[in-house]
């Protein structure tokens, strides 16, 4: 990983999003294989308007006991902390100034897994999340749109290695998404990690 962090910043008016590389393409594909060993990988059920559906990639929660996250509908208690996410987590300190209590683990085996339209807006996250996003693997492309005005967006491609971070009032004003891609043959995994907070505590 590099020792620190160079950021590009996008012009998104409302939102706070930034890219770096994290590390370089032969640490990236360290990185890939020892978490794709390590992370027990399954497939989550969501609720989508009204009726279970199996989401279509391979998710695993990950984190601290008490971080219990709840999304679509389904409640989410963690696995605990693998050797790779527990090394990733430490390294994000000095790039984002933020200690994670979990982490959301999603392998796209190939450009026909996706991530549909959503913000990361839920109560357990805080007003104002910040969230850091890591890709191991196939470049894909990421896409935000404004919730209310079509003509603030933005497409990013994010390669191997590389650090998203999504902060201030971005999940708030924006949804993101990574849709489906023919040309993608090769697996991505992607790793964002999240700070749970208490739901007492939590703002809307």
């Amino acid at each position: 990983m590099q020792a620190t962090a160079i950021w590009q910043r996008f012009d998104l008016p409302g939102a706070d999003v930034r890219l770096a590389q994290f590390c370089d393409a032969m640490s990236a594909q360290h990185w890939f294989t020892r978490l794709h060993g390590e992370v027990p990988w399954e497939r989550h059920h969501l609720r989508l308007f009204g009726r279970q559906v199996e989401a279509p990639r391979l998710s695993c929660w990950i984190g601290d006991a008490d971080a219990v996250y709840t999304y679509s509908g389904t409640r989410f208690v963690p696995r605990a902390w693998t050797e790779a996410c527990s090394e990733l987590r430490d390294g994000l300190v000095a790039f984002c100034g933020e200690r994670y209590n979990s982490v959301l683990c999603n392998l796209y085996r190939d450009g026909r897994d996706s991530m549909g339209w959503h913000s990361d807006d839920e109560a357990e996250l805080g007003a104002r999340p910040c969230i850091a996003s890591l890709s191991f693997g196939a470049s894909r492309r990421f896409r935000l749109r404004h919730r209310s005005n079509p003509d603030l967006r933005l497409e990013i491609d994010l390669p191997t290695g590389s650090l998203l971070l999504m902060t201030g009032t971005t999940q708030r004003n924006y949804k993101h998404d990574l849709p489906k891609s023919a040309r993608v043959v090769a697996p991505r995994l992607n790793l964002t990690f999240r700070r749970i907070i208490a739901a007492a505590s939590a703002v809307a």
